[in-house]
């Protein structure tokens, strides 16, 4: 008996010694995560004409973030809005000069990548229009998904669809919708002027979507093709 009393206070101090060490891991693992970038230039939903002119249809622009904690590099994605390819490009600076097509819409989102470990963070991603030649209006961005997301399953019946869009001089117009069961959507289900259009779908069937951003000077967008499945 007096042995045992003697090795349970030892026992304990071992397992408060052990919950100690976890708990300083734990927080060191959670300290040593990458933080996202901020995001700086070039700027959010606006014409970017800052940059060095190369020809008639290539300009060198600076894209620029601020610095995250525990990173040691960082991948800036870009992907051409118009088209859908995208590029990354690996660096340790927060910044890094890119040439890039005049007269095109992009996206950008930076990655932080941790010092220590593979875990990695994302920034917001942010869109542009890169200036081209001198004109007076801009085509609008192609417009996102907003529901149904994509690949999303959905009950028959009516289903709402809805998406965002934005443009450099604010001047949308109408949008067009384009649905069928094939791959490539062909027939126009409706003209509205908001961002929503309520169809009819049946059971079993694949739903591919897509929306055209029209604005008041007749320029237009196309987006990607959305997809939906229905139960």
């Amino acid at each position: 008996m007096n042995t045992f009393r003697k090795i349970m206070p030892l026992c304990l101090l071992i397992i408060l010694i052990s919950c100690s060490s976890e708990e300083q891991n734990t927080t060191a693992n959670i300290e040593g995560l990458p933080s996202p970038v901020t995001l700086i230039f070039p700027v959010n939903n606006t014409e970017c004409n800052e940059g060095i002119i190369v020809s008639d249809t290539q300009t060198d622009v600076l894209f620029k973030w601020e610095e995250a904690e525990n990173t040691s590099s960082y991948i800036l994605i870009l992907t051409n809005l118009n088209n859908g390819t995208s590029r990354e490009i690996k660096t340790v600076a927060n910044e890094f000069l890119i040439r890039i097509l005049r007269g095109t819409p992009y996206s950008w989102v930076v990655k932080s990548k941790a010092s220590i470990g593979n875990a990695t963070a994302d920034s917001e991603t942010w869109r542009f229009y890169n200036a081209g030649l001198p004109i007076e209006s801009h085509p609008p961005f192609p417009a996102e998904v907003v529901s149904p997301k994509m690949g999303a399953s959905v009950d028959e019946g009516t289903v709402l669809l809805q998406w965002g869009a934005t443009d450099v001089d604010n001047d949308i117009a109408s949008y067009t919708i384009l649905l069928d069961t094939s791959s490539t959507p062909t027939t126009e289900v409706g003209n509205p002027s908001t961002n929503s259009l309520n169809i009819t779908v049946s059971s079993g069937q694949v739903y591919y979507w897509k929306v055209i951003t029209n604005d008041e000077l007749g320029n237009e967008s196309h987006s990607q093709i959305f997809q939906f499945r229905v139960k």
